[in-house]
């Protein structure tokens, strides 16, 4: 058995918040930099039932002076490889 990276969603999303909050920022004001229309990407984020876009986790680290790796909680997850 292999150790596989898995990204977690829902600790990913915990990630969010926290920094966001550390930073002392709203919802609001992260849907204003990304331009969304409607503040549903950003909660869908933090509750863990969906991921920010490569760019837009780029964006995220940049706001928040982390790194991705550090946005990002990641599990393993075992599974078979065939040699």
């Amino acid at each position: 058995m292999t150790q596989i990276p898995a990204i977690d969603m829902v600790a990913t999303g915990q990630n969010i918040t926290r920094l966001r909050d550390a930073r002392g920022m709203t919802v609001r004001d992260l849907q204003e930099i990304f331009g969304f229309a409607t503040p549903q990407a950003i909660y869908k984020w933090q509750r863990g039932t969906a991921l920010p876009t490569v760019d837009n986790l780029l964006v995220l680290a940049v706001i928040f002076d982390v790194r991705i790796e550090d946005i990002l909680a990641v599990r393993q997850a075992q599974t078979a490889v065939s040699a």
